[in-house]
């Protein structure tokens, strides 16, 4: 599990117990429910990141639901629903050379426009044959956007990087030379699912 999660945790299953030595059993079953569920919600499990070269990896477990092509390159959209693993992951093995953090609203993320509109943080990462940016975008209900690596950091494929709390949104900007090997309606696991290829140097 998640670090961040533990308090999310820890706070209704204390509540339960308390509730319980009071006797409100209704009380107490439901606040156990509720422990349960955040635990499964900031679960960690391991993956197996794929080793071919030439690859880039989903940065978030959901459902594609963009795929787009403009000027600055191609952008694919995994919505993550509160039953998907929240942990971000590297789309690809480089050094982190920025991070962009703005602060907007709490719009739907399954709307095109939070990529725009919503808060988000985005993280630019490169190696010596491509460069991805990796943007976490806050939904309706995500109380926070969380990215543990800083400017410098080197990154693997696969390797966690960050979490949204709560329903989100996670947009891969890639190069227009790249092919995407998804569609739209596609699910993805974060560090395994291939989102595109690219020519290696």
């Amino acid at each position: 599990m998640a670090k961040e999660g533990f308090p999310f945790v820890l706070t209704p299953m204390i509540a339960a117990l308390i509730a319980a030595y009071l006797g409100l059993w209704l009380v107490a079953g439901l606040l156990a429910l509720l422990a349960g569920f955040m635990a499964y919600f900031f679960r960690d499990p391991n993956r197996r990141v794929p080793s071919e070269g030439g690859l880039i990896v989903s940065a978030a477990d959901g459902r594609v639901t963009r795929i787009s092509e403009a000027e600055n390159g191609k952008t694919v959209s995994v919505f993550l629903s509160p039953l998907d693993v929240h942990i971000n992951r590297s789309p690809i093995a480089g050094d982190v050379v920025q991070i962009e953090y703005i602060r907007g609203r709490k719009g739907p993320a399954t709307n095109d426009e939070a990529s725009f509109t919503n808060e988000r943080n985005s993280i630019t990462i490169r190696n010596d044959d491509v460069t991805v940016v990796c943007t976490q975008i806050a939904g309706i209900v995500a109380r926070r956007i969380v990215c543990w690596p800083k400017v410098g950091d080197r990154l693997e494929r696969g390797e966690r990087f960050g979490l949204i709390k709560f329903g989100s949104r996670t947009d891969l900007l890639l190069p227009g030379s790249v092919e995407v090997a998804v569609e739209v309606g596609d699910r993805v696991i974060g560090g395994e699912s291939v989102i595109a290829r690219y020519e290696t140097g």
